[in-house]
Order: C-alpha cells, then structure tokens, then sequence
C-alpha cells in the first residue's frame, strides 16, 4: 500500500513509500480500515521531536480519517463493510496510508450525507471544540463533562471570543457555542470575516486591524471565556478581554506562558489540555451534522502523490478550515 512517512522525529520532509498491510489485533479491539481520505493537524511533524514517546512509532502523518471497515473484533459495534471515520491515537501510526487501524473507542459511523473528504475533516476539529464546550471551560480544567441540556443552560448568553475562528477547530467552535447559546466574538483575517459571520460570531474582529487591549477598554465588550486556537501573541492579546472570574483557555499552549506584563485581572483560571479521541463524542457530533445544526470545512483536497504542496498550504498558517488527502485520486 502507499504511505506517506516522516523517516525521522527530526526530520521536516516527507515521504511517499510503499509498505505493508497493517494487522489488526482484534483481542486489543483493533480494526483494519481502508481509507478512503484521511487529514493531517497543524504542526504534528513536530510533535514526535517534542513527545519522545511517539518518535518510537513508525512515523505516519494524519490523525482524522474516514473509510470503511475492512476487518473488526467479532463483538464490536463496527463489522466490515461499515463506513466510519474517526480521529486516531496519536501513540499509533496515523492515517496517510492506504490502510489503517483504529481502535472501538476511537471510531464513530460516518454522518449521513457526507463525502468521504468531508467527514475526514471533521473528527479532531469537532472533538476538540467539544471537549472545550462540554468538558474543560465549564469544569475549568477540572474534566467533568456535562449533558447536552446542561451545557445549553450553561452558555447561555455568555460572551466567547474565539481566536482563529476560520481554522479547523475555529469553525466547530463558533458554530457549536452558537448552537448552546452563547454570544460569539470571533478573530480571524479580513477575507474570512463573512465566513465566520455566517458559522453564527455576533461579531467577527479582523486581528490585523483590532488591538484587542484597546477595544476591551470598553467594558461591555469584555467576555466571560477565551478559547484560543492560535497561541503566541494571539493567545496573549486576549487575556485583555477577559472578565474577572473569566476563563482563558488554549488548545495551543498554556495561556499564563503569556499572559502579559501589565495584565491585573482577577480570579482569571487559565486551562490547557490535549483532546482525546471519544467515540460517544464523534457520535453525538454526527447526529448533529446530520440534523444541519453544524458542519465541517474543507480547504483544500489534495491526492497523496501531493503530500508536500499539502504541508506547505498547512503551514503557511493561511487555511480555511481543514486540508484533505483523498486516496482515490492520481490511484
């Protein structure tokens, strides 16, 4: 089968080889799935340098997939022929191959309607939006996670700024705490104000042209969370437009890296974390892609043969919602 691979944890470069199937061990709940497309994350060729343990695995770019069940454990609720998609455990291989495998806990069906290519660009973006709605802004980092009921009493009418709205996790963000009724102030760059506008952001701030200290100087724009996708400046630009006993929150770093000199708010919590794969979640995420209420965002699709072009879009930083590698073109 083709795969794409890092050959290094240092390495910057990929490359395209042919390797074998992998064999699933049903015993460890394990399923072979042909991938149909798959997407990579924002800087995951760095992550095997940063987490040792990772670099002993073989280095296999894209964590979101969809595709089809191909071989599965006789008890689980996935059997052959079963289309799925799923974001997969980072301390495996990922998903730029021809066949991968994926965990029970880690899979979830394919919503209904949705091209292979869109739903591979949901599964780490959506997750990570609900694990901060559902779980860790509420709980302030505490990890409790709240029903769906709960969660609408509990948002509704506070203010999110969100930073990096157009990006993958950006847009689920925007459109599920929408959809909880909460008010959505959104950052993002000037050509992608209309789209965020139309994800649900009451207001949509072009971060090249707000300073953020200067416009929370009115009282009334000040906000009960930030949740941040970007990190660096971003990330500290926002700790001025936060209320006493508000929440910073960053899906990139921890936010007190950053806070800047000068800031005096009060009773601030600053929360960090890293998703986890849940399949409960991702299927809560299908009903509601399934109903209309959300929907993910593909920026680009790209075949495999054309893995560098892909990263280098990736990391320009300039992405409007997710990239994808669909597997059955220039095949």
């Amino acid at each position: 089968m083709r795969s794409i691979i890092q050959p290094t944890a240092s390495s910057k470069t990929l490359n395209l080889i042919n390797s074998h199937i992998p064999t699933p061990n049903h015993a460890q709940g394990e399923h072979l799935i042909q991938i149909k497309a798959c997407s990579p994350c924002a800087g995951e060729l760095l992550w095997p340098a940063n987490f040792p343990p990772l670099a002993a695995r073989t280095l296999i770019p894209c964590p979101d997939m969809a595709g089809i069940v191909t071989s599965a454990p006789e008890d689980s609720p996935f059997q052959p022929g079963d289309e799925v998609y799923a974001r997969t455990n980072y301390v495996r291989p990922g998903n730029a191959r021809e066949y991968s495998i994926a965990v029970t806990d880690e899979l979830a069906h394919k919503p209904k309607g949705l091209s292979w290519v869109q739903a591979a660009a949901v599964p780490v973006s959506a997750e990570t939006a609900w694990q901060v709605l559902f779980v860790h802004a509420l709980a302030k980092g505490n990890g409790e996670e709240i029903d769906m009921e709960a969660a609408k009493l509990a948002w509704n009418g506070k203010r999110v700024l969100v930073s990096g709205a157009s990006g993958g996790v950006g847009v689920w963000l925007v459109q599920l705490a929408t959809f909880l009724g909460a008010e959505v102030v959104a950052t993002c760059g000037s050509r992608n104000v209309e789209l965020v506008r139309s994800l649900g952001a009451k207001e949509v701030l072009d971060y090249r042209v707000v300073d953020l200290k200067e416009w929370a100087q009115l009282s009334a724009n000040k906000v009960d969370f930030v949740v941040d996708c970007v990190g660096g400046k971003a990330l500290g630009d926002t700790w001025w437009t936060v209320k006493d006993g508000g929440v910073v929150l960053s899906i990139y770093q921890p936010p007190l890296q950053v806070c800047p000199d000068g800031f005096k708010g009060d009773s601030i919590t600053d929360v960090f974390f890293v998703m986890q794969p849940v399949r409960r979640q991702l299927e809560e995420i299908s009903k509601l892609i399934e109903e209309g209420v959300c929907r993910g965002l593909v920026d680009s699709v790209w075949p495999l043969e054309q893995y560098e072009e892909a990263f280098n879009r990736l990391d320009g930083g300039l992405t409007k919602g997710k990239i994808v590698f669909d597997l059955s073109l220039n095949h």
